[in-house]
C-alpha cells in the first residue's frame, strides 16, 4: 500500500523529497504531488541520475521514464520511452514506464499544462524527450570519460553502456550512476543547442519494440482508477436526475435506504463547479450496498428550464440561429463572398447536420477521494490534470495546491476524461463521511450524463464561375462550445472580425488546405445546446463534423459540374498562399489512398460504388494529412454495406510503425461507427439512450477490411489518433452517392434515408 505525508495545520510536516516518496514498485506508477510551497517529489531514489524531470537511472541501470500524458489504451507512455531511449543509447529491455502526478513540473513542454488530447502528445513531446535523452547521454559520457581516463570524444554510447573502441573499455549505465560522479546539468539554453540525431542516425525510432505497458497489462500488476482501494474505504453511488442538465434536488427520503445494510450516507451535492446538477451519492460499505441504497432513495426534483428540450428544440434553434446576419464571430474572412456570389454563375446551397453523440470508454468514469489532513488525494483516469485537480479542488472548497492527483492508466478515454465530474461526488462524500470513497458511474450514469460531442446544424453556400470553379465559399458552424465551457481564455481564438473569442475546437478543419479565393467561416454557439447538453470533446473533436459538409460538398460540386471528384480537389489543391507546404502534402496522400484502393481503374458491380475524401485534421497548425477511399455496396432497400475502407496518411516521422498502424485502423473504425451507427437522441431534457442496446457503436460483424498506408517521410511526426476518425463519414456519403444516386446530408447514415433519397 501506498503510504503518504501525512500534512495538518497545527505541525509542520517533513515535505523533503526523500520523504515525499511515493510510488508503487508493482505497478510502475508515480504517485502523488501536491503544489504545497515546499512539497517536492522524488520520482527515483536518491542515489539514482535524473537527466531530466522525465525520466531517471536507477543504479541497476534501469530506465524509467515519466509519461506526463494519459495512457488510455495508445501507448503512449511506450512511445515517449522510445524517445528518450533513441537519443539516450539505452537498451530496450532495461526501459520502464510510469505515469506522472499533477506536479506542475510535468506541464507539457509545449501547452503548459497537463492535458491529452487533439493527437498532440508525440508531435509537441517529441522535441523536448528527444533533448532529455540528448542531454542523459552526454552527461553519461563525461562521467565515464572522467572515470576512464580517455576524451568524450571517443566514447560511444549504445544497449545501456558507454564504450571506448580504441582500449575496448566500456562502463554500463549502472556502472556510472552508482560511481555518483556525474555532475552534468543544463540550462534551458544549452538544451536547446544539443545537436540531436537526424533520421538516417536512428537504431530505435521507426521500429516496432514491445510495447511497455502490455505485460503489467496482462498480468494485472497495471491499475487503472476503477482497481482503487484504499484502507476503511467507502463506496458511492450517483443518482442523476431525469434531465441532463439544469436540475435541482427538492428532497431526499432515504428512509428505505437506511434498511439496506451498510448504508453510511446520503450526500446531496453543492457543486459550485458547474460540473453536476441535482446529482445525490449514496454511500455504503461496498459497492452492491451502495446500488441497493441508491435504488432506494425517493428523490424530487425540480427538472429546471431544459425539461421540455429534444433534439429536434436544439436543431429548430440552431437553424433559427444560422439565419440571423449578426450570429456568431468569422473564425475565416478571405476575400469578399457576397460580391463572388453576385458574380458566380452557379450558387449551390445545402445543410449538414450531426447527431448528439457519446464516448462511452469500456471503464465507466470512477474517482477515489481521501482526505489525510490538509490535502487532498484523487485516484482517477484523467486527461486533463490541470484542470481536473482545479475541480476536485472547488468540489472540497479548498486551494488547488492542495490536491494530489494519483494518475492511473485509463480504460479508454477518447475525451471522455477531459472532463472531471467523476471526482465532484467522490470529493463531497469523503468529505461528508470522513472517509475514502470510490464513485463508480453505471453504464446508465455514463451514458446519459456524458460530455457528448454535441448535436450540430451546418449550412454550406457555394459559388462557382463558369468553368466550374469554386470561387466563393461561405460555412456557417452552429453547435455547443465545448472547449469554452472549460472557461479558459487561452483555449479560445480571437475571431476575425473582432467580435470576442470563438471557440475554434467546434470549426477547425472549417479552414481547409484548398484554394478557394473567397471564403469565409462563421463560428456560431448555440447557446440552448450548450445548456441543455453540456458538450465535451470526443476523438476528432470539430473535424469530425466540419470535414462531414466540406468534403460533402465538394464532392456535390464536382457532380453538378461534371468533373471526377478527385481532379476536382486536386485542381485546388495548389499549394497557393497560405495552403503553401500543407496543400501539396494533402494532395500526395489522396493520391497514394487512391492507387491503393485503385480508384478510378476499377470496374464496379451495379449498386457498387467509391468514395474518396482528404482531410487536414486537428487544426492547421497540427495537421495530419490523411486521405479515404471508401467501397460500399447499397442494395434497393437503402441498405448499405462497408466493404473496404484505404486509409492513407502522412504522419512525417514513424515512432512506432506497428502502433501507428493500430491507431489509424482504430481511428478509421470509429469514424465509421459515427458515420453509421452511433446516434443520441434528447428528449425532455434528457438522454435517451442508457446503454448498448439503444446506443449502438461499430460491432465486430459489421467490420469491413480496412487498408492503411502509411507516408513517413522523415518530417516532423504528426497525430495518429484521430485525423482517420473524420474522414471516413464524407467518403462514405460520397461511395453512396456513386453506388446509387443519393445524396445523404446527416449523420448517422441509415438505409431509410438512403432509400428515400434514391427517391426524391
Amino acid at each position: 500500500m501506498n503510504t503518504h505525508v501525512k500534512v495538518t495545520g497545527s505541525a509542520p510536516a517533513d515535505l523533503s523529497r526523500r520523504s515525499f516518496l511515493v510510488g508503487s514498485a508493482a505497478t510502475g506508477l508515480v504517485l502523488g504531488y501536491a503544489a504545497v510551497p515546499g512539497v517536492d517529489q522524488a520520482l527515483a531514489a536518491p542515489s539514482s541520475f535524473e537527466p531530466s524531470v522525465w525520466y531517471s537511472i536507477a543504479p541497476d541501470g534501469i530506465v524509467t521514464v515519466t509519461c506526463g500524458k494519459a495512457d488510455m489504451g495508445q501507448h503512449i507512455a511506450s512511445t515517449m520511452a522510445q524517445i528518450v531511449s533513441e537519443e539516450l543509447g539505452s537498451n530496450w529491455k532495461d526501459m520502464r514506464v510510469q505515469l506522472a502526478s499533477n506536479d506542475p513540473k510535468f506541464n507539457d513542454p509545449v501547452l503548459g499544462a497537463q492535458i491529452t488530447g487533439g493527437s498532440w502528445s508525440t508531435m509537441m513531446n517529441f522535441d523536448a524527450m528527444s533533448r532529455a535523452g540528448a542531454a542523459g547521454r552526454i552527461a553519461l559520457t563525461e562521467a565515464a570519460s572522467s572515470i576512464m581516463g580517455v576524451p568524450a570524444g571517443e566514447l560511444v554510447v549504445r544497449n545501456s553502456a558507454v564504450v571506448h573502441t580504441k582500449s575496448k573499455k566500456q562502463m554500463s549505465f549502472a556502472d556510472i550512476v552508482k560511481s555518483g560522479k556525474i555532475t552534468k546539468t543544463f540550462t534551458p539554453d544549452e538544451l536547446k543547442a544539443i545537436k540531436l540525431k537526424t533520421p538516417d542516425q536512428y537504431t530505435m525510432i521507426g521500429v516496432s519494440v514491445p510495447q511497455l505497458d502490455i505485460p503489467p497489462k496482462i498480468n494485472g500488476t497495471a491499475k487503472y482508477g476503477i482497481d482503487v482501494m484504499l484502507p476503511g474505504m467507502a463506496y458511492g453511488k450517483v443518482v442523476t436526475p431525469p434531465v441532463r442538465f439544469g436540475a435541482t434536488v427538492k428532497s431526499v427520503d432515504d428512509s428505505a435506504a437506511k434498511k439496506v445494510p451498510g448504508f453510511i450516507k446520503a450526500v446531496t451535492l453543492d457543486d459550485k463547479t458547474g460540473s453536476t446538477s441535482g446529482w445525490v451519492v449514496a454511500v455504503a460499505n461496498t459497492y452492491a450496498n451502495a446500488r441497493k441504497a441508491a435504488d432506494a432513495l425517493k428523490i424530487t426534483y425540480d427538472n429546471g428550464p431544459n425539461a421540455k428540450l429534444s433534439s429536434q428544440s436544439l436543431i429548430d434553434e440552431a437553424k433559427r440561429l444560422q439565419a440571423l446576419d449578426d450570429s456568431g464571430q468569422f473564425f475565416v474572412k478571405d476575400g469578399d463572398t457576397a460580391a463572388a456570389f453576385g458574380t458566380a454563375a452557379k450558387v449551390m446551397e445545402a445543410e449538414y447536420t450531426t447527431s448528439i453523440n457519446i464516448h462511452a470508454p469500456l471503464e465507466p468514469m470512477n474517482a477515489t477521494a481521501e482526505f489525510k489532513g490538509d490535502i487532498l488525494h484523487i485516484y482517477s483516469g484523467n486527461q486533463f490534470a490541470t484542470r481536473s485537480g482545479a475541480i476536485a479542488a472547488g468540489a472540497a472548497g479548498i486551494d488547488p495546491k492542495f490536491v494530489v492527483m494519483h494518475q492511473m492508466w485509463l480504460g479508454g478515454g477518447f475525451g471522455r476524461r477531459l472532463d472531471a465530474d467523476m471526482m465532484v461526488p467522490a470529493v463531497q462524500a469523503a468529505k461528508a463521511v470522513g472517509k475514502p470513497v470510490k464513485v463508480i458511474y453505471s453504464r446508465e450514469n455514463d451514458m446519459t450524463m456524458d460530455y457528448s460531442r454535441p448535436l450540430t446544424f451546418q449550412k454550406v453556400k457555394a459559388g462557382l464561375d463558369g468553368d466550374g470553379k469554386l470561387i466563393a465559399l461561405n460555412h456557417d458552424v452552429v453547435s455547443a462550445w465545448p472547449t469554452a465551457r472549460w472557461g479558459i481564455p487561452d483555449f479560445l481564438t480571437p475571431s476575425v472580425d473582432k467580435k470576442g473569442p470563438l471557440d475554434s475546437f467546434t470549426v477547425n478543419g472549417a479552414d481547409f488546405f484548398y484554394s478557394v479565393p473567397n471564403h469565409s467561416v462563421r463560428a456560431i454557439k448555440n447557446e440552448m445546446a450548450h445548456t441543455a447538453t453540456p458538450s465535451g470533446q470526443l476523438r476528432s473533436v470539430a473535424p469530425g463534423w466540419t470535414f462531414w459538409a466540406v468534403e460533402s460538398m465538394i464532392d456535390e460540386l464536382a457532380h453538378a459540374v461534371g468533373q471526377d471528384p478527385a481532379q476536382y480537389r486536386i485542381a485546388m489543391l495548389d499549394g497557393k498562399g497560405k495552403n503553401d507546404g500543407g496543400a501539396q502534402r494533402l494532395r500526395n496522400t489522396l493520391l497514394a489512398a487512391m492507387g491503393m484502393a485503385g480508384y478510378g481503374t476499377t470496374k464496379l458491380p451495379k449498386g457498387e460504388g467509391m468514395g474518396i475524401a482528404c482531410v487536414s485534421s486537428q487544426e492547421r497548425a497540427t495537421a495530419s494529412w490523411t486521405a479515404c477511399v471508401a467501397h460500399v455496396a447499397v442494395s434497393p432497400s437503402g441498405e448499405v454495406k462497408v466493404k473496404k475502407l484505404t486509409v492513407a496518411t502522412d504522419v512525417g516521422m514513424q515512432v512506432h510503425p506497428d502502433n501507428i498502424r493500430a491507431q489509424v485502423e482504430g481511428a478509421a473504425l470509429w469514424g465509421l461507427s459515427l458515420a453509421m451507427y452511433e446516434k443520441a437522441t434528447l428528449k425532455d431534457g434528457g438522454i435517451e439512450q442508457t446503454n448498448f442496446d439503444t446506443y449502438t457503436p461499430l460491432r465486430m460483424s459489421q467490420t469491413p477490411e480496412v487498408a492503411v498506408n502509411v507516408i513517413a517521410n522523415g518530417d516532423k511526426p504528426t497525430g495518429v489518433g484521430e485525423p482517420a476518425v473524420t474522414v471516413v463519414a464524407p467518403a462514405l456519403g460520397n461511395a453512396i452517392f456513386n453506388a446509387c444516386g443519393a445524396r445523404i446530408r446527416s449523420l448517422p447514415i441509415t438505409a431509410e434515408a438512403v432509400k428515400a433519397s434514391m427517391k426524391a
